[in-house]
């Protein structure tokens, strides 16, 4: 049974800085091709933000995230982090990691990745 367990979230004020990192078990997690961060505002569709292959560490952003948003992975922790600058109140929202099943081999933000997390709330405001 895949587990996604996010963290990081927090309150911050605009301009300021978070790091999500997203755990995965059981390990490794290259046993997922693909693992991703979505977001969801209230009353919103969920949006896609940053995707990275767990084999050779590629990246995939969404147009908004790529000058502020970079996504990683540690092979060893298990984990995939989010870090987030220069943050701002429309980056409100319930920050979910996903990841491909081990029998997909795409990395492809606008396909389902299957296996979701539960979320952590990033609130951005003064």
């Amino acid at each position: 049974h895949v587990q996604l367990v996010e963290s990081g979230g927090d309150s911050v004020q605009p301009g300021g800085s978070l790091r999500l990192l997203c755990k995965a078990s059981p390990g490794p997690i290259d046993r997922h091709h693909c693992m991703g961060w979505f977001r969801r505002a209230p009353g919103e569709e969920p949006e896609a933000i940053a995707a990275i292959r767990t084999g050779d560490g590629r990246t995939f952003y969404t147009d908004f995230a790529r000058e502020r948003f970079t996504i990683s992975r540690d092979i060893v922790a298990n984990t995939v982090a989010l870090q987030m600058n220069s943050l701002k109140p429309e980056d409100t929202a319930t920050y979910y990691c996903a990841a491909t099943p081990s029998w997909v081999f795409y990395c492809d933000l606008s396909r389902d990745f299957g296996y979701w997390g539960q979320g952590t709330q990033v609130t951005v405001s003064t």
